[in-house]
């Protein structure tokens, strides 16, 4: 199953008789907060998802600034939102997509089998024409419990590892990785072995992903082939989430390790390395 689909194809099945589940995952690192925009206009029936405190836990030492939730709370999260294993998922959000991704990522890894991404998000859809609404819907409760697994995930040892025996992409930006400016985390560099990836590659200037085989030559650049033993990671595990799932469309199974750099460069032991080269 494609993990991806168009404005056009989710009005379809929206207005057919097993209509998606439509979840709204707008976030910016830093905020503002995603609720106003919300509800000033989103999707019809879709419901708001607060990705700091509903698809994340809290952060801290060791754990990274946007580690797994507590599933108690992410399935009563999934719940609330009508999300039920039988039932289709579409997130969404305002742009450049991490938040939608990492709601797809999620709920993939706890056992949803039919999840996507609406590709090119919010903008997608009124780019259209298409309407939005102010009313917050109450969707009868879901009954999707977490089962947590479906996914491959990295801890920080598996990272290291993966790094020397693998492939391991850092998604965040050039200047990030190189070591050259950190404007987050404690440390600059990168994980020593992995390869600089850019997740904003991966999509177009409108935030649609490039077609498939456009992704498969990138990623086949990078090192990253079907072969391949795979992983992600990026500043707190968020658009390490969309970098995964770009490589999904690509049709390359990918590992995702969610505490990222903001638990790495946290523990003074770990190795950094600076500049262009994987180290």
């Amino acid at each position: 199953m494609n993990a991806i689909i168009t404005a056009s194809e989710l009005a379809g099945e929206s207005a057919g008789e097993r209509p998606p589940v439509l979840l709204d995952v707008r976030w910016q690192l830093g905020g503002p907060p995603g609720r106003p925009a919300y509800d000033e206009g989103h999707l019809p029936g879709a419901v708001y998802i607060d990705l700091d405190t509903e698809l994340a836990g809290p952060a801290g030492a060791g754990r990274g600034r946007h580690p797994l939730p507590d599933l108690d709370v992410f399935g009563a999260a999934m719940r609330r939102a009508g999300v039920s294993a039988d039932r289709p998922v579409v997130a969404y959000d305002g742009g450049p997509g991490w938040g939608a991704a990492r709601a797809w990522w999620l709920l993939r890894w706890a056992g949803h089998e039919d999840v996507r991404v609406l590709d090119g998000g919010l903008a997608a859809w009124t780019a259209e024409g298409r309407p939005l609404s102010t009313v917050a819907p109450e969707p009868a409760e879901g009954t999707f419990v977490p089962r947590p697994g479906a996914l491959p995930l990295l801890s920080a040892d598996d990272a290291a590892a993966l790094a020397r025996s693998g492939v391991l992409l850092d998604a965040r930006a050039g200047e990030r990785y190189r070591g050259e400016v950190e404007p987050i985390d404690p440390v600059a560099g990168h994980i020593p072995g992995a390869v600089s990836a850019p997740t904003t590659e991966n999509a177009t200037e409108d935030g649609r992903f490039r077609a498939a085989p456009e992704l498969r030559e990138r990623f086949a650049a990078l090192g990253a082939k079907e072969e391949a033993r795979v992983g992600v990671y990026c500043g707190s595990g968020v658009s390490a989430a969309h970098e995964v799932l770009a490589l999904a469309v690509a049709g390359i199974p990918a590992a995702l390790y969610v505490g990222s750099w903001s638990e790495w460069s946290a523990d003074p032991s770990r190795p950094v390395a600076t500049g262009a080269d994987p180290g």
